[in-house]
């Protein structure tokens, strides 16, 4: 029998799986088609590339479902959150990453070790023998989604990812813009400032508004719908929502004071963020958009301080792929039709760069207990990796499954806790204490 872990895919989900398998002692073949075959949204053959933003969330794992799921990365020994910790940028309260030297490190780091290796072609079927982690992520190519699609039976559910720009520093004028994080939020200095903010005026923003509204967009091709994931919204589609719908959203302009005019109170404001060390770069947060490219820079022009601005990056958008996961898998992210096929990451139908580096991590610990034939006992459901694979494989109606992120109402209840707003911080904290001694037990088993 073949002791090898195969795993289609070099992202998050394969980087985090190939790491600890390799850890466990198993022999990992990573099968990236990156650079040869190219796709919409990448830049480079780097494993772990970043696309979408630069930042993990929030890195709060006392008060917050994601930073907690941080918390039990690292616990875990994980690659992406070693490595996004070693390539940390100021980003107040959030985590984030530099991001071309964080996936020059995944990528050093795992074709450094003697048991991985990088295999650099298209796997164009799904697998019948062999041990195999599948992880694709949104962009899985045609050909695989194809066999994959064949062989369940079943359609792929489908939803489009939006990108948001890049902006180049120097080309912003700090005359009218600001650094600040919101409310401060911040330990040092830096993490205070860590955001640039670009204030509007209500005439500004209605103009704004109705320049989104009438912008010239991507156009969807024969068959396809937009089925957004709300957590990725491009900002034309919150716009349509309502006219208000971006001022208490992505430009909210609570808990921020411009020093330019300090008695001046925003109606909106617009907030970049870092995106390298250098701070040559940032990105508009929240602005994922499918605007065309003209239509981007003349509309984005028209923020306060972005007048000149030169683009890095202008925004895009994608078909994101998932599959149907509480019909398909079990909860060792085993396809029940293959059980020597995994899935992990995105196409699982979990959201976001930590929870797709999470499902990997499980994935590749399972596949590799499997190979060398040891037991490894389910993940418990109220920790954060266990209330996210318990969402996928099964706790989410399979009728109305759609991506998600983690979130403390994937969580087991709390026994004697009060409900509502006025006990969420003392609910909150009893989740994190929960999951942290939890996971400690889970990870103290395999030892």
């Amino acid at each position: 029998m073949d002791k090898t872990l195969h795993i289609i895919g070099g992202g998050m989900a394969g980087s985090e799986a190939a790491w600890q398998a390799a850890n466990m002692g198993v022999d990992v073949v990573i099968h990236e088609m990156r650079p040869k075959v190219e796709t919409f949204a990448h830049q480079t053959g780097n494993l772990a590339e970043m696309v979408c933003s630069n930042s993990f969330r929030s890195d709060d794992d006392e008060q917050n479902a994601v930073g907690l799921l941080h918390w039990e990365m690292r616990a875990a020994n994980g690659i992406i959150m070693t490595t996004a910790d070693k390539h940390r940028i100021p980003a107040g309260g959030a985590l984030a990453v530099d991001r071309d030297p964080f996936a020059e490190t995944v990528t050093q780091t795992l074709r450094a070790l003697p048991n991985v290796s990088v295999s650099e072609e298209e796997i164009t079927d799904l697998p019948t023998e062999g041990n195999w982690i599948i992880a694709t992520g949104p962009l899985t190519s045609t050909a695989l989604g194809k066999s994959i699609q064949d062989a369940t039976a079943q359609d792929h559910l489908a939803f489009f990812d939006a990108i948001a720009p890049i902006v180049y520093a120097d080309s912003i004028d700090m005359s009218q813009a600001w650094m600040q994080s919101r409310y401060d939020k911040g330990e040092t200095e830096e993490e205070r400032t860590a955001y640039l903010n670009c204030p509007m005026n209500k005439e500004q923003y209605e103009a704004f508004i109705d320049a989104l509204l009438a912008a010239d967009k991507t156009e969807f091709h024969e068959g396809e719908t937009a089925g957004y994931f709300d957590g990725c919204l491009p900002i034309e589609v919150m716009a349509e929502r309502g006219r208000e719908t971006l001022r208490h959203g992505p430009m909210k302009p609570v808990g921020l004071t411009n020093p330019h005019k300090p008695e001046e109170k925003a109606y909106a404001v617009v907030q970049l963020r870092r995106d390298n060390a250098l701070g040559t770069l940032f990105n508009i947060v929240g602005f994922q958009t499918k605007m065309k490219y003209g239509a981007q820079t003349e509309v984005f022009r028209m923020i306060p301080g972005l007048e000149n601005a030169s683009f890095a990056r202008l925004g895009g958008i994608h078909r994101n792929t998932f599959i149907n996961s509480p019909t398909l898998l079990d909860s060792r992210l085993r396809m029940k039709s293959r059980p020597n096929v995994r899935f992990a990451g995105q196409i699982t139908g979990v959201e976001g760069y930590v929870e797709s580096a999470a499902m990997g991590l499980l994935a590749g610990r399972f596949a590799a207990a499997e190979i060398l034939g040891h037991d490894i006992p389910e993940v418990p459901l109220e920790t954060a990796m266990g209330s996210l694979v318990n969402h996928i494989t099964g706790g989410a109606d399979a009728k109305t499954f759609q991506p998600m992120n983690v979130n403390f109402g994937l969580f087991q209840p709390l026994e004697d806790v009060r409900g509502g707003r006025k006990g969420r911080k003392v609910r909150y904290k009893g989740y994190t204490d929960r999951a942290k001694e939890m996971w400690q037990q889970w990870l103290t088993s395999q030892s």
